[in-house]
Formats: structure tokens, C-alpha cells, sequence
């Protein structure tokens, strides 16, 4: 019975093993790479290509909602990948498959063998979630957390780039491209490329930092700065994408025109200069990393062999045109200070040769990191360390000096003495420290020991200056011989301020850069629609356009309306027929000039200040006379200023010696304002004075406000005499009085008047008519 039973068991275990079989076999024969992408066996790459982008654009699984799109677009992705690699085309050409024809993942199709564990394959059906044996064995090593990417990550990416992938538990599509991510990331690990792996599921807070909100996501980090890889995941598209996470011009392409330029450069960028000679095309992207890890010590060029503009290049230096070759320069820019040539160039071989050679013979010290790094700090457990310093000048009485300067420090084969120099003018304080127990000045050579990070330093200046004569190079090279047997001839101490960073005005440069990488991030989140990422930038963005155009754009169009003549609306027609100007036109606005404007009424301007005056607009006229028209100009620009900014005031001035009669004419309709006055000139037979009288004429209704001129300076008994603007002054004030008061006191309450006119709560004299142009005659 036993046995029956075990026999049925082993029965169905086997029906089982040759359903499975059956289904892997059909499925691995169903896959068809033509089929899937639509186009012939004969078709070209460039069509594979064309025909590619349609079909993955139109079933991405994040636009296309289909329940299969998932399937079918890794279907696109990998028939892709196999009929643009030849080998893998070939071979299924003449076979029917490849070694990862299978839709869902790689490795031989059916089963293992039964001593191999009784498992099907993991291309089929071995999801390893949750297993740290399986899946995600292979990435421990780069996994990331939190801290780790703020405090390591993020300041090693500004000397290596990084590519990050954003995996979970239970996601089906990252099992899909883990073939393909661990193929890409062996080869960029040579190549010194920084690998990273971050689980939704344990770091959502890292994941939430980087902006990934999906999975499977791969992104770059370089410089601090995260970009997003928005293609498929193929090999060929991951080493574009991270050859194009690095900054635009790190390697300049040199040629025989070009080639002195570029090498004589290294004064003014305080850089050795590096050759890389290859007969590829492009710069491999190993160099490029190199001259991005090393930016900020070496220039970096590349030449190509195979171009006939460099054939003198490969003449001069006697290049091997068999295997890459790399020249550095420094001073001597006919001669390279080192070369390497090797057939597959390793990365190591060529950090170490770019190590050793990233410092001038002899320096300049442009800023406070250059100097720690040629001249470190003394440190207990390693020999000391000399720094010979030259302090000199940019001038060409100079030159001499620096020249044998430089030939003396090319001469230096001693590992403990570094040689440098600085301008005096550019590091003023620090040479000011050096040369205080010295007399003299500049050139001057002068050799220190760094103590300790405070900037305490032991020095000696060399006695005599520095010419570069033979006496000099011998007095410094015996003092060296000296300073090698006992240090204590660093008889001076002092304590050196930081250097000045003599790059600092190039920041307008590499902000010009950050902004260009910046929108060239912007326009690729644009055309890939990474909305989400892009929500926090798009609502900043937004935001600013909104106050531009509340405040600039509406301003703008305020004005421009304004100036034209105003249609009348139903609620601004009662306001004017009030003769109260708006509001919002007046003394609100500030005054847009620093000066008042006040044109001349004559017979030129009258009818246009006056007569045809725009509706809503009032001309305030100042009367004055010849002999007071500077004192009563200047106190009435003071007084009305405030009120400049309004769109609907324009001020004038009346000459009463040139129109006296005009003036006469029009204050008859203003009796009441001006008949005690009249009465007090009839006593007294003397003309009426009308000097500091202020009109506010409005043309268009054809009427007039009236400010007359008050007492303030002397008689503080008096009470103010404002007509139409303020309390009438005592009855018995006489004309005595009003001939002492002094022309500038005649206007000092003009700007409380100007305040009542605005507001339109002025008593207003009406005009039938205009006087007319006879009316405004000179006075003989």
C-alpha cells in the first residue's frame, strides 16, 4: 500500500516536471526578437533603432495602462538588446536563441539538475524575495543608507560619479534588469565608478531624498547633484548615461594648432598639463573620469592618432602609435617631466601616475589648500617637511629672478623640500609676516616649517634678497645643506593668516555652468514628464512668474492705461463730476522723478495746460513775479513734491508782471476769497498783490480752487489765512503786516491745501468761460 502510494507520488511529480517543461519550452520558442519588434531579418540598426523608440514610448508601463504593457515592454527591451549586439543577432540567426532569448531573464531554460536542488530557474519561476541568499546577495555590498549617502556619498561624488538603483521586495520588473545591471556595473567598477543600492523598504527616507518614488529607478549623483536615467535598461544606455553625468569640457582636444596654446597655459591656471595619445575617436571614458577625479590639479588633453592634424604631434614627442601614451608637462613645455605607455591601460596605473605628477616644479601658492597640501603640517610619526618659498613680484623686473627660481627648484631631487612662490601683491598679508624681521622687500627667499594648523610656522629668510646671481643659488643651497643637519637655523616663528584665493573671481563662471547643467536637468525632467520631481522646482517657478506679474506686469499695463485718455465708467463719472480726483491716482503713488516739473503759463502753453486739459486733470498754477520767482520756485517744489507721483497733477507758474490783466480777469469769479483784500488796496490806493497766490485750475469743468498766502515766520499771535484751504485769518490784520512778511513764509502751509485739494473737500469757483487769449498781455 506503502508503496502504491509513493509510486502515484513520483508519478505526478514527473506529469508535472513534463507539463513545466512543455510551457518553458513553447514560451522560449514563442519568443521571436523580429516578431516582437515588428521588422525584418534584414533590417538595418538604424531602423531596429527608430522602430524601437516608437514601441517603447507606446508601451512604457507608466503610460500605457494595458495589464500586459509591463510584459511587452520588457519583451521591446530585450529583442532590442539583442539585435543590436551582433554576436547575440548572429547567434540567434543561426540557432533560434541565445543565451538570454528567454522574455523574463537569462541562464539556460528547463531545469537544474536534481543533485542542484529541485528548483526551476530563477529567469522563470525562482523569485527570491525576501532573501538575502538570492537576489539580493549580490548587492549587500552596495547598499546604502541614510547617513552613509550624506557623509560619504555626496562628497565622494565630486571626484567620482555614482549610479544608484532603487530597488524593493515583491518588484517583479527589478528582477527583470538584474541581469543586465550586474553585467554593466563589473565594468564600471574598473573604471573606479561608485555603485550604490537603496531598498525602498528599509530606506524610505533615503529614497525620498534622492526624489525616487519608483521602482525599479537607476539614477546618477555627481557633484552632489542627482539625475535620473529615463531610458532602457541596457548596457550600451547605462555607460552613456554615466559618461553623461560628467561636466562638459574636462578634456580639451588638442591638435598640431593648438597644441602650444594649450600647453603654455600652465602659468595662468597653476596646472601641470597632461596628453593622453590614443587612435580612438572619442576620449575613453576612462580618461574622462581620471580628469574629473584630478580636475583641480591637472589640465587634461586628448589627441587622436588617427587624425592627419596631429601627425607633428606624434613626430615631436615620437609617439607609439601601437599602444595609448600619456605625457605630463609642467614648466618645460618642449619636454614632458614623465610618460607612460601600456596596451589596456588600468585605472590604477594611471591614478598613480597623475598622483606623483599633479604638483608644478615649483607652484604658485594660490590658495590656503594648495599651500597645506605642498607644505603639510609637521606631523610626529613622519620626516619633517621644508617649504622654500619665493616672494617676488609679476612685474617683468621680475622675470630674472623667478627664471632662476624655477631652474634651481626642476634640480630638486629632495622628497622633504618643496619648492613655491607668491605674489606679493596678491597675498599681501602673508607677506607681510615674512618680511616684517626683514629689511628690505621683495624678491625674497625665505624657508619654513609648518607646526601645526593654527598657522604657526619656524622660518629663516635668506640673507640678501634673491637676483637669481650664482651667489644666491649657492647662499640658498648651503642654507638647505645647514637646514638638513639642524633644523633649529628656523630661527623665527610667526603665525601665517589664510591665504587668499586668487580663483575666486571665476565664480561668476562656474555659476554660469551650474546654471547651464541646472536647466539642461530641467528640460530632460520636461521631455521625460519625471512630474514629480519636478513639482517642488515647477511650484518655486510659479510662484516668482506670479509676483512678476503682479507686481511688474500689471504695473506696467496700470501705466500705459492711464496715460491714455479714460473712457468713462458709471461710478468714476459721479466721482468726477464731484471734482474729486480717484484716489488711487494721487499722493499714494511716490513720486516716480527726484525733481519737480513746473512749466511756464504763456500764450504758447495755455491752451494746452489749461483750456483743453485732459478730464480729471488739474493744473496748479504758483503766481509769482521776477524778483521772487527762485525763492517762491524752490519753496513751492518743496511743498508739492510729495504729490508728484499722481498721474492727473501738472504744475506751472504765472508770471503777474507779463499777465497781470489774465490774472484779474479770473479771480473776479473768486469774490469771496479775495474781497477784504481788494477793500484793504482801494484804502490804501495800492495794486493788488497776487505774488504767492496758488490756482488749481481744472480745465475741463472750468473751475478753480484758491490758496492764498499765509503768516507763519513772525507773528505767532495770527492765525493762519488760507482761503478755500484753511480758517480765515483776523479781520484786523493790516496791510503793514502783509508787507513784512517774508516771501519765503508765503507758502508754508501750501502742502496741507495740497492735501484738502486731493481729497476734494476745497470750496471751487466756477468759470463761465476761460479768459481769452486777449486777456493775456504783457503789462506796460
Amino acid at each position: 500500500m506503502v508503496m502504491m502510494r509513493m509510486v502515484v507520488v513520483l508519478l505526478s511529480v514527473m506529469m508535472v516536471y513534463v507539463l513545466l517543461m512543455d510551457a518553458v519550452v513553447e514560451s522560449t520558442a514563442e519568443f521571436d526578437p523580429y516578431k516582437v519588434l515588428g521588422v525584418t531579418r534584414s533590417a538595418s540598426q538604424a531602423e531596429i533603432k527608430k522602430v524601437y523608440k516608437r514601441l517603447a514610448k507606446e508601451w512604457h508601463p507608466d503610460k500605457n495602462k494595458n495589464p500586459e504593457a509591463e510584459d511587452m515592454f520588457i519583451k521591446i527591451t530585450k529583442s532590442y538588446e539583442i539585435l543590436t549586439n551582433e554576436e547575440k543577432r548572429a547567434s540567434y540567426n543561426r540557432y533560434g536563441q541565445t543565451d538570454n532569448t528567454h522574455p523574463y531573464g537569462r541562464g539556460h531554460y528547463g531545469f537544474h539538475h536534481f543533485h542542484d536542488n529541485f528548483y526551476f530557474d530563477e529567469s522563470f519561476f525562482h523569485f527570491p524575495f525576501n532573501n538575502k541568499g538570492g537576489r539580493d546577495f549580490a548587492d549587500s555590498k552596495y547598499t546604502l543608507h541614510f547617513n552613509q549617502y550624506v557623509n560619504e556619498v555626496v562628497p565622494d561624488s565630486f571626484k567620482r560619479p555614482y549610479l544608484i538603483k532603487i530597488t524593493s521586495d515583491w518588484c517583479f520588473s527589478c528582477i527583470h534588469i538584474e541581469p543586465i545591471w550586474k553585467e554593466t556595473v563589473q565594468e564600471l567598477e574598473t573604471l573606479g565608478i561608485g555603485i550604490g543600492v537603496v531598498d525602498v523598504g528599509y530606506e524610505r527616507r533615503l529614497s525620498n531624498h534622492l526624489g525616487a518614488h519608483q521602482t525599479p529607478s537607476i539614477l546618477g549623483v555627481v557633484n552632489g547633484k542627482v539625475s535620473f536615467f529615463h531610458y532602457a535598461v541596457v548596457k550600451g544606455h547605462l555607460m552613456q548615461f554615466v559618461e553623461d553625468l560628467l561636466p562638459q569640457r574636462l578634456v580639451e582636444k588638442v591638435t598640431d594648432k593648438n597644441n602650444q596654446e594649450f600647453l603654455k597655459s600652465w602659468h595662468e591656471l597653476n596646472k601641470p598639463h597632461v596628453l593622453l595619445f590614443d587612435q580612438v575617436p572619442s576620449v575613453p571614458l576612462l580618461y574622462k573620469l581620471t580628469a574629473f577625479a584630478y580636475k583641480d590639479y591637472v589640465q587634461f588633453g586628448y589627441v587622436d592618432q588617427g587624425l592627419s592634424e596631429t601627425a607633428d604631434l606624434l613626430r615631436k614627442f615620437n609617439i607609439n602609435t601601437y599602444a595609448p601614451t600619456m605625457l605630463v608637462f609642467k614648466e618645460d613645455v618642449e619636454k614632458p617631466a614623465d610618460i607612460i605607455q601600456a596596451k589596456g591601460m588600468k585605472k590604477q596605473i594611471i591614478d598613480e601616475f597623475i598622483s606623483n605628477n599633479r604638483f608644478l616644479m615649483a607652484p604658485r601658492l594660490v590658495n590656503q589648500k594648495l599651500f597645506d597640501e605642498l607644505c603639510p603640517v609637521k606631523q610626529f610619526h613622519r620626516r619633517r617637511k621644508y617649504c622654500v618659498l619665493l616672494i617676488t613680484g609679476e612685474e617683468e623686473s621680475f622675470a630674472t629672478g623667478n627664471e632662476a627660481f624655477l631652474s634651481l627648484a626642476s634640480t630638486n631631487t629632495n622628497d622633504v623640500l618643496r619648492f613655491a612662490y607668491v605674489y606679493q601683491r596678491r597675498q599681501q598679508p602673508l607677506c607681510d609676516v615674512l618680511l616684517q624681521n626683514k629689511d628690505g622687500t621683495p624678491p625674497q627667499v625665505v624657508i619654513l616649517e609648518r607646526r601645526n594648523e593654527a598657522g604657526k610656522i619656524l622660518y629663516k629668510p635668506i640673507l640678501g634678497g634673491w637676483n637669481g646671481s650664482k651667489e644666491d643659488k649657492h647662499k640658498l643651497l648651503e642654507e638647505l645643506e645647514r637646514l638638513q643637519k639642524d633644523p633649529s637655523i628656523l630661527n623665527y616663528d610667526a603665525i601665517l593668516p589664510e591665504l587668499n584665493n586668487e580663483f575666486a573671481s571665476m565664480f561668476l563662471i562656474r555659476w554660469i555652468y551650474t546654471a547651464y547643467d541646472y536647466l539642461s536637468e530641467i528640460i530632460d525632467d520636461l521631455l521625460h514628464n519625471n512630474w514629480r520631481e519636478m513639482m517642488p522646482l515647477m511650484s518655486l517657478l510659479f510662484s516668482a512668474l506670479f509676483i512678476l506679474f503682479g507686481t511688474v506686469v500689471i504695473q506696467a499695463f496700470s501705466d500705459s492705461s492711464e496715460e491714455k485718455q479714460p473712457k468713462a465708467k458709471s461710478n468714476e463719472t459721479a466721482k468726477t463730476e464731484n471734482g474729486s480726483p480717484n484716489s488711487s491716482n494721487t499722493s499714494s503713488r511716490p513720486p516716480k522723478k527726484n525733481f519737480v516739473e513746473v512749466t511756464e503759463l504763456t500764450d504758447i502753453t495755455y491752451t494746452s495746460n489749461l483750456v483743453k486739459l485732459r478730464p480729471g486733470h488739474i493744473n496748479v498754477v504758483l503766481v509769482l513775479t521776477d524778483a521772487t520767482k527762485n525763492i517762491l520756485l524752490s519753496k513751492f517744489a518743496k511743498e508739492v513734491y510729495s504729490f508728484t507721483g499722481s498721474l492727473t497733477l501738472h504744475f506751472s507758474f504765472l508770471n503777474v508782471d507779463k499777465h497781470g490783466e489774465w490774472m484779474t480777469a479770473v479771480l473776479e469769479y473768486a469774490q469771496d476769497a479775495v474781497q477784504i483784500d481788494t477793500d484793504e488796496d482801494e484804502v490804501s490806493g495800492r495794486k493788488a498783490d497776487y505774488t504767492g497766490y496758488v490756482l488749481a485750475l481744472n480745465g475741463h469743468k472750468k473751475y478753480l480752487c484758491l490758496f492764498k498766502p499765509v503768516y507763519t515766520g513772525e507773528d505767532l499771535d495770527s492765525k493762519p489765512e488760507e482761503e478755500g484751504g484753511g480758517s480765515r485769518s483776523r479781520k484786523g490784520i493790516t496791510r503793514s503786516r502783509s508787507t513784512t512778511l517774508q516771501i519765503h513764509h508765503k507758502l508754508d502751509r501750501l502742502g496741507l491745501w495740497m492735501e484738502r485739494l486731493m481729497e476734494g473737500t476745497l470750496p471751487r469757483y466756477y468759470v463761465p468761460a476761460w479768459p481769452g487769449l486777449d486777456k493775456i498781455t504783457v503789462n506796460k
